[in-house]
């Protein structure tokens, strides 16, 4: 299995398809099997590389604290390890705010720039309601099935959870192979937190979509609004009955994704 290394922390990273690269960086408590929708599709067209963020997966799990400056280093790391000085980036949640940093902090690694889900935090941001962060804080001390599926009301819209339980097993079915532990869940958690990239988003010259759920309650949509307003020249959707994990609610929206890719 390949591995990237940076400070001593082994990154698991992996990949599939072939064609123009796209480094997918996930969320919070998530790994690199939160994507398993999103890959088959990218890798029609490109090469897919996606990735454990420390703390979670097969990666190191290094106490923290994490900063979020910190873990778009980290994602650098995985594109030298796979050869690739320049890809697309594409975050959702946690991973959007990792994508934010990757493009500040190294412009010229990032082609176009998917940012799903997510928030610039600090001033611009607008925070879940008071019960969903209650829930982030409880769900550190919850066992990882418990707290997946504890999670189900807050990752998927009404229609998914009406219509589609088969999607939202599958889904954790996949996140359950490598659970997440309490200790770095919270350090993402605190690095998620202290995440503020406002007053620098009008530096990002890439080319930006940003995509959202018109239903995300824990990242409210607004935040995709307002993101997108501040980086020149972005994109923006946002899709009805879908919340969070939008892939899943809406799969046609990694689709769009991918066509919005092959014309940058």
């Amino acid at each position: 299995m390949p591995f990237a290394e940076r400070d001593g922390t082994r990154l698991y990273w992996e990949e599939a398809g072939s064609g123009d690269p796209v480094l997918l960086i996930m969320g919070l408590g998530m790994n690199a099997t939160g994507w398993w929708r999103t890959i088959p599709v990218l890798a029609e067209r490109f090469r897919v590389l996606a990735f454990d963020n420390r703390g979670v997966g097969r990666s190191d799990r290094p106490p923290g604290p994490y900063s979020v400056p910190q873990l778009a280093d980290d994602a650098v790391a995985v594109l030298e390890a796979a050869g690739e000085p320049r890809a697309h980036v594409y975050g959702i949640s946690l991973g959007g705010m990792i994508a934010q940093e990757v493009v500040l902090r190294h412009a010229g690694r990032v082609r176009g720039l998917v940012l799903g889900a997510t928030t610039a935090g600090g001033s611009l941001g607008v925070p879940a309601g008071e019960s969903t962060l209650a829930f982030f804080r409880r769900r550190g001390e919850m066992p990882a099935e418990e707290a997946v599926w504890a999670s189900v009301p807050y990752n998927y819209s009404a229609r998914t959870r009406r219509e589609h339980g088969d999607r939202i097993a599958e889904d954790i079915a996949q996140r359950l192979r490598y659970p997440i532990e309490p200790a770095p869940y919270l350090a993402q958690l605190e690095a998620a937190m202290g995440h503020d990239a406002g007053a620098r988003l009008g530096e990002i010259a890439a080319p930006t979509l940003g995509v959202h759920g018109e239903a995300d309650v824990m990242v409210p949509p607004v935040n995709g609004e307002r993101l997108a307003a501040a980086i020149p020249g972005a994109e923006h959707r946002t899709w009805p009955d879908t919340a969070h994990l939008y892939f899943t609610d809406e799969p046609e929206i990694e689709r769009h994704v991918a066509q919005w890719l092959r014309t940058r």
